[in-house]
């Protein structure tokens, strides 16, 4: 596996000579101190000791690492980095799809964590070529989430909260599960935007939240994780439920455009319900309260059949 940090290799070979003399309590600490995770990508991550000063470059991440322990470490963020409030005062870096690298560089980090759906490739690549290791998140589901805090509690150096946060993320989930286990199935459309109208398919993480509730992604086989579709698609498919965050915390507006549709269930019904965004289009620890909010949902649709 690629590793993004370039390690002493001879300083390896050195401690490794001794530890093979019997030597082994002449190796200094550092030769103990490396920590290596493996990211989204796939790629090992290491660094010689816990990250000290971190960069993150979506909201997202931002949310990950201090849920993880590690918010006291991150001294850099991209725009619209507004959770916990703590992260509203961080030095930005650009935004998550423009990055200002010389902003980035000049917080002189020891570890920057992308967002691996979202980043500019061009601009992450330049990164380790400039000698800053990345750790690449990109989760799509409540597992993926989870670990990652612990991964990123790993680097942090903030084990114990991280595999904690995991913990009580796992038991969460679970009780979900077993608490909507047997729910009538109720056909969904998430609208994630307006112009143009874009879902989620099955494998994002939204539609994940929704299979916890009993809902069904009516666009889950769509090939693309953000799909564009039409307008006629959704008529076509009728859905029980239509669900948006629309474009902000207290914006319903993309809700009222379906009612001139009155064919729609979801509209005959009135099922036409809006969600905050922050809580499911953000693969945080939030996406459970988000989660509980679209079971809430479904269970309303279910007693008005």
């Amino acid at each position: 596996m690629q590793r993004t940090m370039a390690l002493a290799r001879g300083w390896g070979r050195s401690a490794g000579l001794l530890v093979g003399l019997g030597l082994a309590g002449l190796v200094p600490a550092q030769a103990a101190a490396d920590v290596c995770v493996t990211d989204d990508a796939e790629r090992e991550v290491c660094l010689d000791a816990p990250a000290r000063r971190i960069v993150a470059l979506s909201p997202g991440v931002t949310e990950l690492l201090f849920a993880a322990g590690a918010g006291e470490r991150v001294v850099g963020a991209v725009s619209f980095s507004d959770y916990p409030p703590a992260a509203e005062s961080l030095p930005r870096v650009g935004s998550y799809d423009r990055l200002d690298l010389e902003a980035l560089l000049a917080l002189e980090p020891d570890l920057v964590v992308a967002w691996a759906g979202g980043n500019p490739r061009e601009q992450i690549d330049r990164l380790p070529t400039l000698g800053l290791p990345v750790y690449f998140s990109d989760a799509e589901d409540f597992a993926a989430i989870a670990a990652s805090l612990e991964r990123l509690g790993s680097l942090a150096g903030s084990e114990v909260e991280g595999h904690d946060a995991a913990a009580r993320l796992r038991d969460e989930v679970a009780e979900l599960r077993r608490r909507y286990a047997d729910a009538a199935p109720v056909p969904v459309f998430y609208q994630v935007w307006e112009q143009p109208l874009m879902t989620v398919n099955g494998e994002h993480w939204i539609s994940h939240a929704l299979a916890l509730c009993g809902g069904e992604n009516l666009f889950a086989d769509e090939a693309p994780l953000v799909p564009r579709i039409a307008r006629e698609a959704v008529l076509a498919r009728d859905p029980e439920v239509i669900v948006t965050g629309g474009m902000g915390k207290a914006d319903s507006s993309w809700l009222e455009a379906w009612r001139a549709f009155p064919e729609l269930t979801a509209v005959r019904r009135d099922n036409l319900f809006f969600i905050d965004p922050d809580l499911v289009q953000r693969a945080t620890p939030r996406l459970v309260e988000g989660t509980r909010a679209l079971c809430a949902h479904l269970e309303t649709a279910r007693g008005r059949r």
